[in-house]
């Protein structure tokens, strides 16, 4: 098969592939999100560009970095995407390669103790240098992304333990993750929109088929249950990682959050976070699901946390209208970014949703 006609296809399944930078404009994100981005930013950017995890000593990430760098494109703050990614280049992407480490810390002696990459850092930085490349005009911007896609491709992307038949998948970083029946694999690393507007763009076909096997894999787990945060791949299918967490928990919220903003609505994921959420009674909404029971295990009032939950429900149920709360700038880096991403999402993908 010609390799564009395949990444076209795959574009089709992910549903917003190539348009949701467009899309944010046409609809005027940037302005419906202004007031939101500046307190996020107050609250999360310092001066020298440096997206700070206060409830994690601290600490820089390459996840963070990259969310920042996509909120900051997607409202069209130039000087802010700028120091960000000055930033990442001085201090994480310092690698022989082109993707990042992924932890700074800023009052350690060795700032950066682990050189292994995220793979959903480096993902979310390419996708914001593309976004930004397409906003600002700025060409450098695509070529950097293009180089982190290839060293993403070629580091990052493992073959299906389950057969050639089965696509492959995006590892959670290059080294460390391997196991003798396969790999351990978390499905929330994969950003279906991202990967395939990055791999339409740069043509890589494996990264958009690494798209499709993610969405597939969330598929079969959801069969049984909520999707869970981590998971070890093997000939057999998914099966629970030890020393890893196999409920759904602040890693896996972002699965019905990205299968959302990938135009994927109509997902099994989404459906069996929606049906657990639905359960928390009172002003509380689960953080933590046990996957079979969909029990809710913790529960959290953040109105970031609510943010996601709101706009699960809406899409599983069509609604006309959602309850995404208005955003607090007392919320944490985390909470906080994930409440921008759903408005985001919102706005871009489901605009059926919107707050009421």
């Amino acid at each position: 098969m010609n390799r564009r006609r395949l990444l076209s296809g795959f574009a089709a399944i992910a549903g917003l592939v190539g348009g949701g930078a467009a899309l944010a404009q046409e609809t005027g994100v940037d302005t419906k999100l202004q007031d939101v981005w500046e307190a996020w930013r107050s609250a999360n950017l310092d001066a020298t560009g440096r997206v700070i995890d206060q409830f994690q000593r601290g600490a820089s990430h390459s996840e963070g970095q990259g969310y920042g760098m996509l909120l900051a494109a997607t409202v069209g703050d130039r000087r802010s995407f700028e120091a960000m990614e000055t930033w990442t280049l001085r201090n994480l992407a310092i690698r022989a390669d082109n993707l990042m480490a992924w932890r700074w810390f800023p009052d350690e002696a060795v700032q950066v103790p682990d050189l292994n990459n995220a793979s959903d850092g480096d993902l979310f930085r390419a996708w914001a240098l593309l976004r930004a490349a397409q906003r600002f005009g700025v060409p450098e911007f695509r070529e950097t992304a293009g180089q982190i896609v290839r060293d993403l491709a070629a580091s990052c992307i493992a073959p299906h333990p389950g057969g050639p038949g089965l696509d492959p998948l995006l590892l959670p970083g290059a080294e460390g993750f391997t196991t003798e029946a396969g790999f351990i694999y978390n499905p929330c690393y994969a950003m279906p929109l991202a990967m395939t507007e990055l791999a339409t763009a740069f043509d890589t076909p494996s990264l958009a088929r690494a798209a499709r096997g993610a969405v597939e894999v969330s598929r079969a787990l959801a069969q049984g249950g909520v999707v869970p945060d981590w998971v070890e791949m093997t000939a057999e299918g998914p099966r629970e990682a030890e020393g890893f967490s196999f409920d759904a928990g602040y890693e896996a919220m972002r699965i019905p959050l990205y299968l959302i903003w990938s135009g994927l609505s109509d997902h099994p994921a989404i459906q069996r976070y929606a049906e657990a959420q639905q359960r928390v009674s009172g002003d509380a909404v689960a953080t933590v699901i046990a996957r079979e029971s969909g029990a809710a295990l913790s529960t959290s009032s953040d109105p970031g946390y609510k943010s996601i939950a709101a706009l699960t429900i809406c899409a599983a149920r069509r609604d006309v209208g959602s309850d995404i709360p208005p955003f607090s700038a007392n919320s944490p880096y985390y909470p906080a970014t994930l409440q921008l991403f759903a408005m985001i999402a919102q706005i871009e993908a489901s605009p059926m949703c919107i707050p009421i």
